[in-house]
């Protein structure tokens, strides 16, 4: 758990947990300061984990000098990554920029990347998921945090996970309580989602790659993520129609933590192929 310089600009990250490394990304937080748990269980659980705080979130300075893009994200990471001597580790990106990120990184540095896990991402806005991300920034700063919080958590998780868990997903120690106080930096999240756009380059990314296409995500959906996968030469996608944008519950947990474990194993063992039949999104409804 220490800081990292890079170009002034200051990086917190932590390293849990032991054997080959990972780095875990997520969306408009943090899995540092307590919140490792939200990895799933088949990364951490024989992995050294490593996490960092996004610019203005946690513990990292602000960003407000530099350019609010995947890419200076994912330079962020590499030179992390470079800082600690690693190189062909896992990537996972979930629950969208993470992924976003994970992506520039494959592209840009393939040493670095052995394999890569995306959930809840795109790689080109349509108007649709621009208007809902920015409706969702226009919601935290002119209307505030609990306005946002009531929005974004009602839209991510399944209406029955919701429903049962409401009082523990709103409020300061709810979902999204990373972004509390901070919503020039959770506006400043948005502009480097909003402008991630990377599908020409995609092809040239060939570690081997899974991707989740969930059929109830309203933000990132099947359709978005479907085109991931087609123009990836490596990548397998799962059609998961019960979940939303966000993966959640324990059953739902341990269904992912089976797949990453297969997935995982068929990387390890030179088993892992690409998805030949693409897939039908209409049965994602």
């Amino acid at each position: 758990m220490t800081i990292l310089d890079i170009d002034g600009h200051q990086l917190w990250y932590e390293r849990h947990g032991e054997g080959a490394p990972a780095l875990a990304m997520g969306g408009w937080g943090t899995f540092c300061h307590g919140g490792l748990g939200a990895v799933p269980r088949a990364v951490r659980s024989s992995r050294e984990v490593i996490v960092f705080d996004y610019p203005g979130v946690g513990q990292s300075s602000d960003g407000a000098d530099r350019d609010s893009t995947t890419l200076q994200l994912a330079h962020d990471a590499i030179a992390l990554l470079d800082h600690l001597g690693l190189t062909n580790i896992d990537i996972v990106g979930l629950v969208g920029l993470g992924a976003c990120v994970g992506q520039q990184i494959a592209i840009h540095r393939p040493d670095l990347v052995r394999s890569l896990v995306m959930t809840g991402t795109w790689a080109q806005p349509d108007p649709t998921f621009n208007d809902q991300i920015d409706g969702l920034r226009r919601a935290h700063l002119e209307a505030g945090f609990e306005t946002f919080q009531l929005l974004v958590a009602s839209f991510s998780f399944t209406s029955e996970f919701y429903n049962e868990n409401r009082d523990r997903l709103l409020g300061p120690t709810g979902a999204w309580g990373d972004l509390d106080g901070r919503a020039a930096a959770h506006s400043r999240l948005v502009d480097a989602c909003l402008s991630h756009d990377v599908l020409d380059q995609l092809p040239s990314v060939t570690c081997p790659t899974f991707i989740v296409h969930a059929g109830r995500d309203m933000i990132t959906r099947p359709d978005m993520t479907q085109i991931i996968e087609n123009a990836m030469p490596n990548a397998r996608g799962v059609l998961w129609p019960e979940i939303a944008h966000v993966i959640a519950g324990k059953d739902q947990k341990i269904q992912f933590d089976a797949m990453l474990n297969e997935f995982y194993d068929a990387v390890a063992n030179g088993t892992h192929t690409p998805t030949t039949t693409p897939l039908n999104t209409k049965d994602a409804s």
